[in-house]
């Protein structure tokens, strides 16, 4: 983060109409003529409380159980209409419209309880330059107590930007994909979108709408990534909630609603697991990451 970045308190938190206004904005943006510049804001909500029924709602759409307690993708929740603040600000340099998700690292440090307070803050971390364009890296970080407990950090394509700025980014989940093998098979309904976003908060038309999404040039609408991404998690977390864990996911091939997918696994070594979410077929990848996690 930028040393001149400034804290800005949200409080109350942004409401749907809000965002979804701030979104429609954010679509005219003049053409850069200049590199882009981070947005300096550092956003902030003081507290935060991981409620049960946000809890269970989130649980229950990703395939979670109750004896999992806070699942360690929903944090993420919390925090991303603060990141779509940041997205849509007027000084972030495109469009919030046509970023796509690219990556996730989530590490958690110490047990999440329900009833316990977050002081979520984000921020933009740092421009990457990708091959298909220019990527951004947007910064959660959740403390509690004074102390870290719980981190993400997100990345987001801007395609067909032609001079990148940054390091290169180098995707760093080279799992031997031979070695996984299908552990399950998901139907996915044609309303999973719709569904996901009343947890999840991102109701992105891409998401929940067939003329949405094909507007922004899909054919059909599209599954959250952050859906598929807490799928996994449920099917291979351990029966109990984690005290320490993390997460890293890379995104690849849409999911077309309705579909049907599959999850590849490795038996969990030193309680570390590899997995990819493919098609039906199983020769196509929807996401990939390595999970590493269990202990109390």
């Amino acid at each position: 983060m930028n040393a001149d970045s400034a804290i800005r308190i949200i409080e109350p938190p942004p409401s749907r109409g809000q965002l979804l206004y701030e979104g429609i904005r954010s679509l005219r943006k003049p053409k850069l003529q200049a590199p882009p510049t981070l947005p300096l804001e550092r956003l902030v909500r003081p507290a935060v409380e991981l409620q049960e029924a946000a809890i269970a709602g989130y649980a229950q759409a990703c395939g979670f159980r109750r004896e999992h307690g806070v699942p360690l993708s929903f944090p993420h929740t919390l925090a991303f209409p603060l990141h779509l603040m940041l997205l849509t600000s007027r000084t972030f340099a495109y469009p919030a419209s046509g970023m796509v998700h690219l990556a996730n690292r989530i590490r958690q440090y110490q047990p999440l309880a329900q009833g316990q307070a977050l002081r979520l803050e984000v921020f933009a971390e740092h421009w990457l330059a990708h091959p298909k364009g220019q990527a951004l890296s947007i910064a959660t970080r959740a403390h509690s107590g004074g102390s870290l407990v719980w981190e993400s950090d997100s990345l987001y394509l801007r395609r067909g930007v032609a001079a990148p700025i940054g390091e290169p980014w180098q995707g760093t989940l080279n799992l031997d994909e031979q070695a996984l093998i299908r552990t399950q098979r998901w139907t996915l309904g044609g309303d999973l979108g719709r569904r996901f976003a009343q947890v999840s908060g991102d109701f992105n038309p891409i998401h929940t709408s067939w003329l949405g999404a094909r507007l922004f040039g899909f054919r059909r609408p599209i599954a959250h990534g952050l859906w598929t991404l807490g799928r996994a998690l449920a099917a291979q977390q351990p029966p109990h909630p984690l005290a320490a864990a993390q997460l890293d996911c890379e995104f690849k091939l849409p999911i077309f609603l309705p579909a049907a997918v599959t999850l590849w696994s490795q038996p969990p070594v030193d309680q570390q697991q590899a997995f990819e979410v493919r098609n039906n077929a199983g020769d196509k990848p929807h996401m990939r990451g390595l999970f590493i996690g269990g202990a109390r």
